[in-house]
């Protein structure tokens, strides 16, 4: 670590705290050329894959955009604010633990519709028939059958 007063690269850390929430870890630390003091802090960095589109270009995980997904869907939906935060947490855990530096958007898509199953089924009609890019009332109807049947099972 560079003393932010000498530009020395040589510091010493002289006591090390981890914070009450036990998120950061601050560091005092002493410059060997100059003597003087400061204090770093250190966090974990996790990093969100890229997505990429359909047509292969990439662009960066949008969380905003993942809640508005949601916030569209459930439109008017007797849905608890809560129930969608934890939907959106446990979709961003879920790209977190694969560990991929990249993901396809489908893969996101199909996390979603996952996650609206459970909430809603009247919402995940609605993000389905926008996702799958529905184009008659029978593709309606083969989504209103996938949701009265549990997840997971087969056609």
């Amino acid at each position: 670590m560079k003393c932010p007063f000498c530009k020395n690269d040589d510091t010493q850390v002289i006591d090390s705290r981890v914070s009450d929430d036990g998120e950061t870890i601050r560091r005092r630390r002493r410059c060997a050329a100059c003597s003087k003091r400061f204090t770093t802090y250190e966090t974990v960095e996790l990093r969100m894959p890229q997505v990429v589109k359909q047509d292969g270009s990439r662009i960066e995980f949008d969380l905003d955009k993942l809640r508005t997904s949601f916030m569209r869907a459930l439109h008017k939906r007797p849905v608890p604010t809560p129930l969608v935060d934890e939907a959106v947490a446990t979709i961003t855990q879920n790209l977190l633990a694969l560990g991929e530096r990249e993901i396809a958007s489908r893969r996101i898509g199909e996390m979603v519709m996952r996650e609206l199953h459970k909430l809603d089924h009247v919402a995940y009609i609605r993000f389905a028939s926008v996702y799958k890019s529905f184009e008659d009332v029978d593709d309606f109807r083969d989504a209103i059958r996938e949701v009265q049947k549990p997840i997971g099972e087969k056609k």
